[in-house]
């Protein structure tokens, strides 16, 4: 059982899982040095979670393992019971089936974030609190700012660190998350090392390809795209 400083009477829940695999941490750091659409693409453009998710604010950036989190409907219990749970470094991903017109998350959650070390929130959904979050400095990825409540029903099932479907991208917790201006992808923990060789090897050509065009080179002639 994962370490933790209280045994929560919902660990004994058939949807909570508590261990997985989370990558490396000198990994990680690798991949944080990169672009969200550097890895996207070098990936194979995969992961790249809906355009709606963006940084609520612009210092905001994160990397490290998903913890995810199944969230009932207009209900943050289970975003509670996740920050309780999850380990420093760790990036809470969040789905609440679709509804997301409910100030899930706020300053509050935020603050308790930090306490925690957590590495970050991204939710598929809205948050409030828009003009505190920067000044608490929890990084926060979401659809938008709304500030209709949400309840604690204590006999809504949820699940925590089970996969989640968020529009096209399945996310198991241990994947990648990699947050910044340009928005968020997930990355499966099994082709972490890879996507950051190849995002490498890509800014690399990439940074030959500006210096060309500097010197005067022209697009269409360097991408063979005059036809």
């Amino acid at each position: 059982m994962t370490t933790t400083t209280k045994a929560y009477k919902f660990f004994d829940l058939p949807t909570v899982t508590l261990d997985f695999e989370r990558p490396d941490p000198a990994l990680v750091k690798r991949a944080a040095a990169f672009g969200t659409a550097t890895l996207h693409e070098a990936g194979g453009k995969i992961g790249a979670l809906s355009s709606a998710i963006k940084p609520m604010h612009a210092s905001f950036a994160i990397a490290g393992p998903a913890f995810t989190v199944h969230s009932p409907p207009s209900d943050n219990l289970w975003l509670h019971r996740a920050i309780a749970i999850a380990k420093p470094g760790d990036i809470l991903v969040v789905y609440t089936e679709g509804v997301y017109e409910h100030g899930y998350w706020g300053e509050i959650m935020s603050t308790a974030g930090n306490a925690a070390k957590l590495g970050g929130l991204v939710i598929d959904a809205c948050v409030r609190d828009g003009a505190l979050l920067g000044k608490v400095g929890f990084p926060v990825f979401a659809r938008g700012l709304c500030i209709r409540g949400t309840g604690k029903d204590f006999a809504a099932r949820g699940w925590i660190n089970h996969p989640l479907l968020l529009g096209d991208v399945t996310v198991e917790a241990g994947d990648l998350i990699v947050g910044d201006t340009d928005g968020v992808v997930a990355i499966p923990r099994a082709k972490i090392e890879t996507v950051v060789q190849k995002s490498r090897e890509r800014e690399d050509k990439e940074a030959e390809t500006m210096r060309q065009l500097t010197a005067g080179q022209k697009s269409l002639d360097l991408y063979g795209w005059d036809k």
